[in-house]
């Protein structure tokens, strides 16, 4: 085949697999964000007996390491690994609409889940580790 009939094959050839990555990409942000939560009372009044208490900083990490991380990425950004094959959307922990919410509805959203977002009461059964993580989201903060 001669040189000119190569280029003239793979400049197409290019343009069209630039097209699909770009679809690709595309078609991952058209993903809507769930309905807002049904929050019992309990929740959004639950005070954080925990709440600023930095001895508690590694173990949040961990368990946001073990558990989190893999949908909600490394900086809670939505990005992790397997957000991509989720269904919805996820807001950042890092924005202004996660951050405004008391520490009772994040532990209540956390560990009750719904949806895609599982249960984690009986992986996480201890009330101060499930706060080291409420807590360790509250780091987050832009």
């Amino acid at each position: 085949m001669k040189k000119g009939k190569l280029i003239f094959l793979t400049y197409p050839l290019a343009a069209a697999l630039a097209i699909l990555f770009l679809m690709a990409f595309a078609a991952s942000q058209d993903k809507k964000f769930g309905p807002e939560w049904d929050i019992p009372a309990k929740y959004k009044t639950m005070e954080n007996p925990y709440a600023g208490d930095a001895s508690l900083d590694r173990v949040g990490r961990m368990l946001y390491s073990k558990h989190c991380k893999s949908c909600h990425g490394g900086i809670g950004l939505g990005d992790g690994s397997k957000a991509a094959s989720l269904n919805v959307a996820m807001y950042s922990f890092a924005g202004d609409k996660f951050q405004a919410q008391s520490d009772g509805v994040i532990y209540y959203q956390s560990f009750i889940g719904r949806d895609e977002m599982p249960n984690f009461e009986k992986k996480i059964p201890d009330e101060e580790d499930r706060w080291a993580l409420v807590n360790y989201l509250r780091s987050f903060k832009k």
